[in-house]
């Protein structure tokens, strides 16, 4: 039997990470590469209490099949729980955020058709839109944010821009209030469309980050958010906050892709979230969080060769690095990898024009003692390989 492939098909390229996750499944190996939260944040307590409460209260309702728009109550959660005044009927709940991320894919991008990300992006928002076969157009940042200049002059027809605006991934850069302030208005006075993307903004350390960017203009934002990196992953649950002229569109993509995200995961995280638990639970993450990525920073400031370079995140889950001149974080992976560590290579979130240098390492899933040792692998990894370099030049 021939099977003819879509076109589109051609597009779907496997998740670099996913890869290189299965490297770090072999014993030994340290992993500064996947970006999971640390199971240490799992509140399994609280979900198993919450779950014998649903079936025993509302098991019937949570079993069977749900409205696409999803549970009512967690939608009123969502809504009161943003900064910015949103009707409940605009907030959508997907299956993760990355459903959102295709269902906006299929819903504004055309065969063609200019769309903007920022340099670099999350690697799984390009999985998501290359299969609509967009011209995916990388707009120049900074550890400020976005280039509002190169921005503009790459905004023409362009369907959306595509931004992080806290503790980025991959960077974990913060935009700053001034970028914000003059994105927000230019995006404005261009017409441009913004897809804000927030999986990590609760996760700040010292001081929270400015307001979102939808809170400035609802209308001209599309915002996407997740439960994934404060409750659980594994129950797959996100939402967006769309426009009330584009919500039906989407809602229209959410039906056709699963009919609706699984209502007992629904149940059970509205009722974790009763009475105020993420207020108390968050803060624990962030503790975490804090003194595994503090662990890091001493470590590379303590054994990077000196022309290694990395930025100091104030929130979120990784930390971008940058190697000395002519080296390639590709070619390094494997004597990382031989010396038991892992990272994942920067060139995997870059649309085009990718920095060969940059790398991506995650901290909030090894121990304070792995991170030092995986540190100090790394470090080792980069003196070989250059000295490799250095003699292959000679």
């Amino acid at each position: 039997m021939n099977w003819s492939l879509a076109a589109r098909a051609a597009k779907m390229s496997p998740s670099v990470i996913r890869e290189i996750l299965k490297v770090t499944e072999q014993p030994g190996i340290i992993s500064f590469a996947g970006g999971l939260p640390s199971p240490k944040t799992f509140p399994v307590a609280a979900f198993s209490e919450a779950c014998a409460r649903v079936l025993r209260d509302d098991g019937h309702a949570a079993l069977q099949y749900a409205a696409s728009e999803g549970y009512g109550p967690l939608r009123e959660m969502v809504a009161a729980g943003l900064p910015w005044s949103v009707d409940p009927a605009q907030v959508l709940i997907t299956t993760g955020s990355q459903q959102g991320l295709d269902l906006l894919a299929k819903v504004l991008i055309d065969k063609a058709s200019p769309m903007l990300v920022e340099t670099p992006t999350y690697l799984g928002a390009l999985q998501a839109f290359t299969p609509m076969e967009p011209d995916i157009l990388s707009v120049a940042s900074d550890e400020e944010g976005v280039d509002i200049a190169d921005l503009a002059s790459k905004a023409s027809g362009a369907r959306f821009f595509y931004v992080l605006p806290n503790f980025q991934n991959p960077t974990g850069r913060t935009m700053t209030e001034a970028r914000r302030a003059a994105l927000s208005l230019r995006a404005a006075e261009l017409g441009l469309p913004i897809v804000e993307d927030n999986p990590y903004g609760d996760l700040w350390f010292d001081a929270p980050p400015p307001p979102p960017l939808t809170a400035r203009n609802p209308d001209g934002c599309l915002y996407l958010g997740s439960f994934s990196k404060v409750l659980a992953p594994g129950l797959r649950l996100g939402f967006l906050v769309a426009p009330k002229a584009l919500y039906p569109k989407l809602l229209q993509a959410k039906q056709a892709a699963d009919l609706h995200t699984p209502g007992f995961n629904q149940r059970m995280v509205a009722e974790v979230m009763k009475d105020g638990f993420l207020e108390r639970h968050v803060p624990t993450i962030r503790a975490l969080y804090k003194s595994q990525c503090d662990a890091m920073l001493a470590a590379l400031q303590r054994d990077m060769p000196e022309d290694v370079s990395w930025n100091h995140p104030g929130g979120g889950m990784f930390l971008w690095v940058r190697l000395p001149e002519g080296m390639n974080a590709n070619d390094l992976l494997p004597k990382a990898v031989e010396r038991h560590v892992a990272f994942v290579p920067g060139v995997a979130f870059y649309a085009d024009k990718a920095d060969p240098r940059s790398l991506r390492l995650s901290f909030v899933t090894p121990s304070v003692e792995q991170i030092a040792v995986g540190v100090a692998a790394l470090a080792a990894a980069i003196r070989e390989s250059r000295s490799a370099c250095a003699f292959s030049a000679i």
